[in-house]
């Protein structure tokens, strides 16, 4: 199976950048809920930025695909701050919370 070239990786970034996610952040949103959708955000830009497969990200957190999957799809209301930090912390992905 062969990796798409590097010109097919950079269309696709540019035609998802211009989509809405699947399960848009609602208008009244909590503070709670704002963070871990950013937080899923930065999965989704791990997977992308390293060339890697939900499955293969699933491996590296030590965690079901499934719950991979559930984080990319924006699925906030299965996962609690602390547990998206702590997945997020074990990929060392750069992430500020601020909390206004």
């Amino acid at each position: 199976m062969n990796f798409p070239s590097e010109k097919e990786l950079t269309r696709i970034r540019k035609k998802t950048a211009k989509m809405e996610p699947s399960r848009p952040l609602p208008k009244n949103a909590s503070k709670a809920e704002t963070i871990k959708y950013k937080l899923c955000e930065k999965f989704v830009e791990y997977l992308l930025d390293h060339k890697t497969t939900q499955v293969q990200l699933a491996k590296k957190l030590k965690v079901d695909p499934s719950r991979v999957n559930e984080i990319v799809k924006y699925r906030i209301e299965l996962f609690t701050v602390d547990k998206l930090m702590e997945l997020a912390e074990r990929l060392k992905i750069e992430f500020d919370v601020k909390v206004a």
